[in-house]
């Protein structure tokens, strides 16, 4: 061993040794703890139970198409568990899986012999053969929402961009509003409305994200619901509202909703419209917006269609301008002048004008959940060289996505929680495990302020999963995640639960 080596080591053995020192609180004794398993996200038990209870993290492990040859190559539980941590632990690039390898006691409570390294999870993801990785993964997806399905809800359709700065498979210039020029991929996701649930995610080429790259996915993913899960309507906002698109959703008898983009047959409409005297008028409910409606065939479509147009006053001060021969000349409003944004909708529902306005107005609180998706967990991240990768990645953080958010709703059925308070909430904790003749003890150390709070929480998570272990045990042939999913659901909307449930519910009483 050379001179440099060993006064690295002589360098690490005395860091190891006891230290002392000196704070603004005061003189403190450090030595560290080499020997005791500990980890910071000591809450993962219950989360783990969530998902043994219920049986899909076995279930997604054991249907992954993951082999290897050598005795020594990591298990499926290995890679695949290191995948959960780093996705709920909000990473969103392979290299900080490294900040989870010094975790002690998650890997036993996911059934993993180690965390493995981040060259290993990228090797792991290429072994997955792209055809099969796919009918796995939307396999899996549908089966986290699909009993929700079976309530009326609404399918929203966004295209986000994800921006890419090495030479990714599929980077090319395209759309992108916030990075102009930058090479890209485009993720066409498939909502639940009214649960914020990802039902499945696309990721193309920069150059494919308007709406004939979006509309493949969306008739693969109506094929593969039972008709009686149908959405009650589809909606979209600007892009979708071209021939081929409707007709297809027309075809299949089915509603929708979307915005037209401003083009010159929009713009015609509305000049027609404003003049017009019978706009509705806006209530509170309404939140100052105004409606009309009409039909309308613009030069793209083959037949007219129902418009509503939505228009609304501008309250703030505005100043107008506009170029006479090449000078700009400035228009100060008043009390002849008013401003309005509007919107032009498609539908071919028959809801009021109202209704279509308030349905159109719900849009909004899909895009705190694509956001959520965006900026709290790895949706825009995990990037490799092949865009296979990228797909798999992407549908495994919307699974994981919403196996949280299932997680949250039994644990408060009654509102959202968002990753970003729900995480610290229900999954950071420092966690220490002590083994004693046989059996493996967690001392757990509450790092949030709401720790009465999180007690009343873990609390209806485990009512909720005691619920399904006596259905489970009196019926051995129903699928648990079904019947977590009935009760939670029943939670939510507060309906009469499933007549097998009140079955064992009096008989319990």
């Amino acid at each position: 061993m050379g001179e440099a080596k060993k006064r690295a080591k002589q360098a690490i053995i005395n860091l190891m040794e006891p230290m002392v020192v000196d704070t603004p609180g005061g003189r403190i004794h450090v030595q560290w703890d080499s020997d005791s398993s500990a980890t910071p996200n000591g809450q993962l038990t219950f989360f783990a139970e969530f998902l043994h209870t219920s049986g899909i993290y076995d279930a997604w492990v054991q249907d992954c198409p993951l082999h290897y040859a050598s005795p020594n190559a990591p298990t499926k539980y290995d890679v695949l568990g290191t995948l959960l941590l780093s996705i709920l632990a909000g990473h969103n690039r392979y290299a900080h899986i490294t900040a989870l390898r010094g975790d002690g006691v998650s890997p036993g409570i996911l059934k993993m012999k180690k965390i493995i390294s981040e060259d290993a999870m990228r090797r792991g993801l290429g072994r997955i053969e792209s055809a099969a990785g796919e009918t796995w993964l939307k396999s899996h997806l549908l089966r986290s929402v699909s009993t929700a399905l079976n309530t009326p809800w609404i399918l929203d359709i966004d295209t986000t961009i994800k921006t890419l700065f090495g030479k990714q498979q599929g980077a090319e210039v395209g759309y992108n509003p916030h990075k102009p020029g930058r090479p890209s991929h485009a993720l066409h996701t498939y909502w639940v409305g009214n649960l914020r649930l990802v039902l499945d995610v696309v990721v193309s080429s920069g150059k494919q994200s308007n709406s004939p790259y979006t509309q493949p996915g969306l008739s693969a993913l109506l094929d593969s619901l039972d008709p009686r899960q149908y959405p009650a309507m589809v909606r979209r906002d600007c892009g979708f509202g071209n021939d081929p698109f409707i007709v297809e959703l027309a075809s299949r008898k089915q509603r929708y909703l979307f915005k037209l983009r401003q083009t010159k047959g929009v713009q015609k409409l509305l000049q027609k419209q404003f003049q017009r005297t019978d706009w509705t008028e806006p209530g509170v409910a309404d939140q100052g917006w105004s409606a009309v409606e009409d039909t309308v065939k613009l030069s793209s479509w083959d037949v007219f269609r129902r418009v509503v147009i939505l228009r609304r006053p501008v309250k703030q001060d505005l100043a107008l301008t506009r170029r006479i021969k090449k000078q700009m000349e400035l228009l100060l409003t008043d009390e002849a002048i008013q401003a309005y944004e509007y919107a032009v909708l498609v539908t071919n529902t028959e809801y009021d004008l109202h209704a279509i306005a308030q349905l159109y107005r719900d849009r909004a609180d899909c895009e705190n959940g694509f956001d959520e998706l965006k900026n709290q967990w790895g949706w825009g991240g995990f990037t490799t060289q092949d865009i296979a990768r990228c797909q798999t990645s992407a549908r495994a953080v919307a699974l994981i996505y919403n196996w949280w958010s299932w997680y949250c709703r039994a644990a408060k059925p009654d509102a959202r929680m968002e990753a970003i308070t729900s995480r610290p909430l229900l999954l950071a904790g420092v966690g220490r495990a002590v083994k004693h003749a046989g059996q493996t003890t967690l001392y757990l150390t509450a790092m949030h302020a709401a720790g009465q709070h999180l007690i009343t929480l873990i609390a209806n998570i485990r009512k909720a999963l005691a619920h399904v272990k006596t259905i489970a045990e009196q019926l051995p042939k129903i699928d648990p995640w079904h019947v977590l999913l009935d009760h939670i659901v029943t939670k939510i909307t507060r309906r009469p639960p499933p007549i097998y449930a009140r079955i064992f519910t009096l008989e319990a009483g």
